[in-house]
């Protein structure tokens, strides 16, 4: 999984194009029931299931990708 993977999932989810590596889903105007989406995108693609919790402690593109390698490894 890349981080150009969840940027893309952020932006399907969100309907913006306005998302990089460092957006904030919750800035971006994301809530609790369009990230349980966005968890099941990532887990589909990666095979990692995170928690809310996880997706909580950093919305962003590159603070996922860190939580799904770290749950990888």
């Amino acid at each position: 999984m890349s981080v150009d993977q969840i940027v893309q999932i952020f932006s399907r989810v969100l309907g913006t194009t306005e998302v990089n590596a460092g957006s904030d889903f919750f800035e971006l105007g994301g809530d609790s029931l369009l990230a349980t989406r966005v968890l099941s995108a990532i887990a589909r693609v990666s095979g990692t299931e995170l928690l809310f919790e996880d997706f909580a402690e950093d919305p962003t593109p590159s603070g996922l990708l860190g939580k799904v390698h770290a749950a990888a490894s």
